[in-house]
């Protein structure tokens, strides 16, 4: 059986974006994302929300199309254009680099998915938090930049506990430090 993984970078003072959807303070070097790379090269799909998938629509399909792209925003491209992706999303009709259009979180369907394609990465914070309702989360990998913007988005907003074990840190040349959480249980 899979799992599904919630990926999610957060700047020290706690936001994972600033108030006008800035990710611009992520520090993101060949060392980290080689990475990450790394990690989601055998992704089985990404689950998506709608302002996430559009925003990796709009640069990764062709991001390797440019000569002076570093190998591993090229890499990343190839990962993210190949993978399956579910877009969660009631407003899109149309979506395209391998995705399917999916209108509710329903979690008979999520565990489908991880039955058939093993893990499940999800990058959005809005349907991390559906997920999490839904008890369907069942590891966390936080990036943690050193970094401070000083307002913006918070996550982990569902409004559920969840029990969490470490199990793995990694810290990067460029002080962002990886934290792996396995959920232990969640009580509402």
């Amino acid at each position: 059986m899979g799992k599904v993984v919630l990926m999610l970078s957060i700047s020290l003072d706690g936001y994972f974006e600033g108030p006008n959807r800035e990710i611009d303070w992520h520090l993101v070097d060949e060392e980290l994302h080689t990475y990450i790379n790394g990690t989601m090269r055998d992704v089985g799909a990404f689950l998506e929300g709608r302002v996430t998938w559009e925003l990796m629509a709009d640069y990764w399909p062709t991001a390797d199309q440019d000569p002076a792209s570093p190998a591993p925003i090229k890499e990343f491209a190839a990962i993210w254009r190949d993978t399956p992706k579910y877009l969660f999303s009631r407003t899109r009709d149309h979506a395209e680099w391998n995705t399917t259009i999916v209108r509710e979180v329903d979690p008979a369907h999520i565990e489908e998915l991880k039955r058939t394609h093993g893990e499940l990465w999800i990058g959005s914070e809005n349907l991390a938090s559906e997920l999490w309702r839904h008890d369907l989360i069942d590891e966390l990998r936080i990036y943690i930049h050193p970094v401070m913007i000083g307002a913006g988005k918070i996550p982990f907003t569902a409004g559920v506990r969840v029990s969490l074990e470490l199990v793995d840190t990694r810290r990067f040349t460029n002080g962002v430090v990886m934290m792996q959480y396995r959920r232990v249980s969640s009580v509402s």
